[in-house]
């Protein structure tokens, strides 16, 4: 593995080993996915104490999170590219802290959401960071294999979240869910603090003028691998926000299964955490076009076979958790490559370019994902063939990215430095 510097000069990363680094990494991930799945047991109990006459607008609690979260992100790569990766990295910490617990005390709706948005703009360092520190140190293969493992470990936090967030609801009302975020950001904030140090280079850090940030944005958006790549993933993840959304919903009011509702959306979440392990291991072999591009046409076959059988009226709680793992197995060979390509190109402006991504990837999949999830009808025939759709349009994006070619990868042009 190889960590990248300007030139020989660098001086060499002094930090923690691989696998710390890895799950330094993945925790950044976690706390975004521990603050988005641990909320859907409880949706029922804060709709009916905050007087939420309707179902599906209890799906603000998510969708306002992931709101602040994609917004925000657009603030923090310039914010990290100029003062540095670990002071913008604490910042964010202490908004997801303190938000998580306004939310925790919040004695109406409109303030719980507020502060669920607040919560996300957190949270939208951690995601910045976390790719900005992960191109920080490597590159090319290597680079998709650190995203895979750590999203392995962040695909963990959705098996165990909604049984986290269950148990939590036997022991206490639904406001120490949020008390457990902010438990869990303190937690992370004192081992980032203790054992990540910076890992920008001085000579990669960028003064923020309007003009050299907006170049940065420009490069980062009009780049062909970058866009395309960008844009596929924001397809994918409306896809996953829409089942997301919509579950809570789909096992109690379609299956009538409330108690095997964290059990079978844990299974669900394990086909992403399965398929990314293996991913880790075979990426380096094969690459991440082969694997993606491959897993990409499953998704859009298993999505298509699953909407079928919505409509068909042959949808039952066991066809649904089957069919919906083997389209999430897909997925989880999809999103760290995408991501880990989008990023490529952009080494001298990671931290911008993190931020575009991640804004039009996040705000774009929740929106997408809310769409899907406000179609609610008491079946699962929105979701379904909503995940066809948005599974053809990663499909056309990718082919935009890699000029009608699949499988292979093209020798583009990497990104010159903003200046």
């Amino acid at each position: 593995m190889t960590a990248l510097g300007s030139g020989p000069a660098a001086p060499a990363f002094k930090g923690p080993g691989f696998p710390e680094f890895v799950a330094l990494i993945a925790m950044m991930m976690a706390l975004n996915a521990l603050a988005i799945d641990a909320m859907l047991p409880a949706l029922p109990a804060i709709g009916d104490a905050l007087g939420v006459a309707s179902e599906n607008g209890r799906q603000w609690v998510i969708t306002a999170y992931l709101l602040g979260f994609g917004i925000a992100q657009i603030v923090y790569g310039p914010l990290a590219d100029r003062f540095g990766r670990k002071p913008v990295l604490m910042t964010g910490l202490a908004l997801y802290v303190v938000f998580s617990l306004l939310a925790a005390f919040s004695p109406t709706f409109e303030l719980l959401i507020a502060a669920r948005v607040g919560t996300g703009i957190g949270a939208a360092a951690l995601r910045v960071l976390a790719v900005s520190i992960v191109r920080d140190r490597y590159s090319g293969r290597t680079m998709a294999r650190v995203m895979s493992l750590s999203f392995l470990v962040f695909l963990g936090v959705p098996i165990l979240a909604p049984a986290l967030g269950q148990l939590v609801l036997t022991m206490a009302p639904w406001r120490g869910v949020f008390g457990v975020l902010a438990a869990a950001g303190t937690a992370f904030a004192i081992w980032a603090a203790i054992r990540l140090p910076e890992t920008l280079h001085p000579e990669d850090r960028m003064p923020i003028q309007v003009g050299r940030i907006a170049s940065a944005f420009r490069l980062a958006l009009t780049n062909r691998r970058s866009i395309g790549y960008t844009l596929a993933i924001t397809a994918i993840s409306g896809a996953l926000f829409g089942f997301i959304n919509s579950s809570q919903q789909i096992f109690f009011d379609v299956f009538h299964e409330p108690g095997l509702f964290t059990v079978l959306f844990g299974a669900v979440a394990g086909g992403i955490a399965v398929a990314s392990l293996l991913n880790a291991r075979l990426v380096e072999r094969l690459g991440s076009r082969l694997i993606s591009h491959t897993a990409l046409l499953g998704f859009i076959t298993m999505s298509t076979i699953h909407a079928a059988v919505a409509v068909s009226g042959h949808e039952t709680i066991w066809t649904f958790a089957v069919l919906q793992a083997l389209t999430m197995f897909c997925f989880g060979f999809i999103a760290g490559n995408f991501g880990a390509m989008a990023m490529e190109p952009m080494g001298h402006i990671a931290g911008t370019a993190s931020s575009a991504q991640g804004f039009i990837s996040t705000t774009g999949g929740a929106t997408l994902g809310f769409l899907i999830g406000q179609q609610f009808n008491g079946s699962t025939v929105p979701m379904t063939t909503g995940f066809v759709l948005l599974g053809l349009a990663a499909l056309v994006f990718v082919l935009f990215a890699e000029r009608g070619q699949l499988f292979r990868a093209r020798n583009l042009p990497a990104v010159p430095a903003a200046s």
